[in-house]
């Protein structure tokens, strides 16, 4: 059985719901970023735009909604599919027999790059 030791909301319609807001914050800051790449910038430009601190918090913001949207995604797909019953099907008895530790590593693995792209993120926002 899977339990929610790794779900970042501790239920179904808080990780839902986190979903959703962090998908909004996504748009809003690709929107954003579009608007101004269509006009046309230069490097000057994009240094004093990212300079302002308004800037750095909504990327900020970005980057901590694309690393708990991917969270929530992989941690859904590694409990629905990296399962005893779905693994014994597609590959075998000798694999399902492992699921557990496949799913652990997979989130471990997963844990590990999301947490990277967040802090890496920050250093290069704020340097």
């Amino acid at each position: 059985m899977v339990t929610a030791v790794t779900n970042l909301g501790r239920s179904g319609l808080s990780d839902w719901l986190t979903q959703r807001v962090t998908a909004v914050i996504m748009l809003a800051y690709i929107i954003f970023i579009a608007s101004v790449v269509v006009g046309g910038v230069e490097y000057t430009e994009w240094k004093a735009l990212f300079s302002q601190t308004w800037v750095r918090v909504f990327s900020l913001a970005t980057f901590l909604s694309i690393g708990m949207h991917g969270w929530i995604g992989l941690w859904a797909v590694s409990t629905d599919y990296l399962v005893p019953h779905v693994l014994r099907i597609k590959a075998g008895e000798a694999v399902a027999s492992q699921a557990n530790l496949l799913r652990w590593v997979f989130q471990a693995a997963s844990a590990i790059v999301l947490f990277t792209y967040v802090v890496w993120g920050i250093q290069i926002l704020w340097g």
